[in-house]
């Protein structure tokens, strides 16, 4: 929690400059604008997931931690509407991510469980300020709904209003985004609402090894520093990384491995909650011109 205020004072420190820095030396050239339809990710996902200590989280909301260690197939479906011109970026994207696994034990009845469930809606909005050949920097603010499509166990289902404002590094070769941000929550999972704030660093990033391989992966760091009032199952910080590599097959059409993780701890547990997801992926990908 103390790096993450030294983080979010360094933040604050550089939206200040950055806001008023139309004297920049090296502000982003004059170009067209230009509205495009980002299929970022259409795919499936076969993996292998270990859950740690899901048995302390049954009531959590985050299905990813009270899940069993299963094998599952994930349906995901990552889109977004980009407006790009000189100087700004606006965003529009949609997450869908499903995944549900039958298990039939030997001496049990047949049991269904999810492993994945998220519904994630956003939209941002980046000023450039300066650019240094395809790396562009400035401050952004988003806004977007996090939910489910079904409630998680015998937990609620998630419904949170999520606010963001920080600074970032994007559109490059190879970063495509790197940010610092403050967050704020306001969490209608529970009758009683609660909100939040925290603190959050994210990235995401593409690097190709030979002609048609390319590594990617993408993430995020939350961490919580205020809650308008006391529930056991609000998590105290969230971590979430990825990492695949995807291998031409024809056209946009890719295949390869892949390992997600996810951590957290509750407010009410003493104990971390973990999700490893190893596996393969099939996916398509694409990107339509617009104007």
């Amino acid at each position: 929690m103390t790096l993450t205020k030294y983080l979010l004072a360094g933040a604050l420190l550089l939206a200040v400059p950055a806001f008023a820095a139309d004297t920049a030396t090296d502000k982003p050239a004059e170009k067209p604008s230009t509205l495009k339809a980002n299929l970022r990710r259409l795919g499936l996902d076969f993996s292998s997931t270990e859950v740690k200590n899901a048995k302390y989280y049954q009531d959590s909301p985050v299905s990813q931690f009270n899940a069993d260690s299963q094998t599952v197939i994930k349906g995901v479906f990552d889109g977004a509407l980009e407006y790009d011109r000189s100087n700004l970026n606006w965003t529009n994207s949609l997450l869908l991510e499903y995944g549900k696994t039958k298990l039939k034990p030997v001496n049990g009845p047949d049991t269904t469980n999810e492993s994945a469930d998220q519904i994630l809606l956003t939209s941002e909005y980046t000023h450039k300020l300066w650019s240094y050949k395809t790396l562009d920097f400035g401050p952004f603010v988003s806004a977007g709904y996090q939910t489910e499509f079904t409630d998680s166990q015998d937990a609620p289902r998630t419904k949170i209003l999520r606010g963001k404002a920080g600074v970032k590094l994007f559109n490059g070769n190879i970063l495509k985004d790197l940010y610092i941000a403050g967050v704020y929550e306001y969490d209608m999972t529970y009758s009683d609402r609660v909100s939040k704030s925290a603190g959050e660093i994210g990235w995401r990033a593409e690097y190709t090894l030979r002609d048609g391989v390319l590594f990617s992966t993408d993430g995020y760091y939350r961490d919580y520093l205020s809650y308008s009032r006391y529930v056991a199952e609000d998590l105290e910080y969230d971590l979430k990384a990825t990492a695949r590599m995807d291998v031409n097959l024809m056209n946009n059409l890719t295949f390869g491995p892949y390992v997600s993780y996810r951590q957290g701890k509750s407010r009410g547990s003493d104990k971390r909650a973990s999700n490893t997801q190893i596996g393969v992926s099939l996916t398509y990908k694409n990107l339509y011109d617009i104007f």
